[in-house]
């Protein structure tokens, strides 16, 4: 006997596709006049440079040099799967994580704010309108990596 997937399931599949497609070209990011770009309206996107209560995340405490912690924050990134960083620059550090199953891209952006011994974090999808709190997630995930490995611990995916 032949097993067939749903019609939702495949209706859920084709869209997913069409939208994947039809996203050829990056959205907006880097740097301006120094800060992080704010987030869009839509709730799929958190900044730490935001006063939004809807968008805002704390930044990412560190000691030390900051050309350092940046560079741990390089290798946290560099250790998730399906990551890779797309711009650099002294201060700056633009990632782009790709979901597993649809492919969606989501780009993460780090800026160091020397001063405030603070990295502010931007994380953002590409498409769509929610992303269930994914962006907020994985900030808060690499938080947590990059604390670890500020004590020497090894980051864990």
């Amino acid at each position: 006997m032949k097993r067939r997937l749903p019609l939702g399931i495949l209706l859920a599949l084709g869209l997913a596709t069409l939208i994947g497609c039809q996203m050829k070209t990056p959205p907006a990011t880097g740097l301006n006049q120094g800060s992080l770009l704010p987030c869009p309206d839509s709730p799929n996107c958190v900044c730490s440079q935001t006063p939004d209560a809807g968008h805002q995340i704390e930044p990412i405490s560190f000691s030390g040099d900051p050309t350092a912690a940046l560079e741990r924050m390089k290798q946290v990134i560099l250790a998730e799967s399906r990551t890779r960083i797309v711009a650099e620059s002294p201060g700056y550090l633009h990632s782009v994580f790709t979901s597993l199953l649809f492919r969606f891209q989501d780009d993460v952006e780090i800026l160091v704010d020397a001063p405030a011994h603070v990295l502010h974090v931007r994380s953002a999808s590409r498409v769509g309108h929610s992303d269930l709190g994914a962006n907020r997630k994985r900030v808060e995930r690499l938080r947590k990596q990059f604390i670890e490995a500020s004590a020497g611990k090894k980051p864990a995916n």
